[in-house]
């Protein structure tokens, strides 16, 4: 939440509101806004009981039969959303599955920057190589963090064949 509403600023009437003047209801309005939902939106109140180790559970908005994800609200007025495990798995791998993405992307403009002979053996190459940091010398830890400029200049000075050396050709003058 402090990411979508950290400086936010909304008109409200003729005057601006800062994001903490917000009402809960309002912020999870542009919340909701900012992230794609439309239609109603189930919010739920978490009220305190006698017993401190029982909360009550209150439906203020929307369905418990709603779509997800849902908004709660606690005794303090913060704001929560909750979830199932599966749309947290289905985030955690379109978050995977784009950071692979970037990259790969990544290794590739590198690559191409170090103007190679054949792009495919380059890659292929880098990624055993980047196979073999990652997995290290102990097979429980993963490197994710690797230098692409260096990975590619190691490369190169173990492979200079796959990469074109421009000090290498020679101009025949007509």
């Amino acid at each position: 939440m402090r990411g979508i509403l950290s400086g936010l600023v909304q008109i409200k009437g003729d005057r601006q509101v800062a994001a903490n003047e917000l009402s809960v209801f309002e912020m999870i309005n542009i919340i909701s806004k900012d992230i794609g939902l439309d239609g109603d939106k189930t919010v739920i109140e978490i009220e305190n009981t006698d017993n401190p180790e029982v909360k009550k559970l209150s439906l203020k908005s929307g369905s418990w039969s709603a779509n997800e994800p849902w908004f709660v609200v606690d005794e303090n007025k913060k704001l929560h959303t909750m979830m199932s495990i599966n749309s947290i798995n289905k985030i955690v791998e379109n978050f995977r599955a784009t950071q692979e993405e970037n990259f790969n992307l990544k290794l590739e403009k590198t690559i191409w920057q170090n103007i190679p002979i054949d792009f495919q053996d380059v890659w292929a190459v880098a990624m055993d190589e980047i196979k073999c940091i990652a997995t290290g010398k102990d097979e429980d830890i993963k490197v994710i963090n690797v230098d692409l400029e260096e990975l590619i200049i190691n490369i190169k000075a173990e492979h200079p064949n796959l990469f074109f050396n421009f000090k290498d050709l020679h101009v025949i003058a007509r």
